[in-house]
């Protein structure tokens, strides 16, 4: 069993997932989380190491929404990677693409140059199978989207989990869709239940 997962969530989890990210936020409200890998050895689940993590500025929401500053509580999908810089040999479909360029500063005056040099997508309201960059959303628009792991810039997100550099290479390199990765994330009361 996978700690701090309360019944509901674990409900949540596709039987046939063999591989499990879970984010966990401080509190509702707190932007700082730990991410770690689970992966299911046919005896159990085995964690490997704790990764501190960011999530959005204003913490966690199970009611979603654009612009709320909140990544939704839930178990999805991850199907797709990409980024700015070359596969590094990500087991999942990945596009290297000029579109992950971002610039500017985040919410704190950090530099947010390099934060999708590696992404994983979020498979909230988003079309599996396709590039983390491509923009449908079957919820709609105003259900938000665009729900990544990518790499930290040293502050709070809009609605992604962050991680440092390292660590999200790390991450798309153990990932594997023969396992049917999945995340789980939201604040720690939240996924004990």
């Amino acid at each position: 069993m996978i700690p701090g997962l309360g019944p509901r969530t674990r409900a949540w989890i596709p039987g046939d997932a063999r591989q499990v990210v879970v984010v966990t936020g401080r509190d509702r409200n707190a932007n700082h989380s730990t991410a770690v890998l689970y992966r299911h050895t046919g005896t159990g689940w085995e964690a490997g190491p704790v990764w501190p993590a960011r999530n959005a500025l204003r913490g966690w929401t199970d009611d979603h929404w654009a612009g709320d500053l909140r990544s939704p509580i839930g178990v999805y999908s991850l199907s797709d990677a990409g980024g700015l810089l070359p596969d590094p040999g990500a087991r999942l479909p990945y596009d290297r693409s000029d579109g992950f360029a971002v610039s500017g500063t985040g919410f704190e005056g950090e530099p947010l140059e390099g934060s999708f040099d590696y992404v994983v997508a979020i498979d909230y309201n988003r079309t599996p199978g396709t590039s983390p960059l491509d923009l449908t959303r079957p919820l709609g628009a105003d259900r938000g989207g665009g729900i990544w792991l990518h790499v930290d810039h040293d502050g709070p997100t809009q609605g992604c989990v962050s991680l440092k550099k390292q660590h999200m290479r790390d991450l798309l390199l153990a990932l594997d869709p023969a396992l049917r990765p999945v995340v789980v994330m939201g604040d720690a009361a939240s996924l004990r239940e």
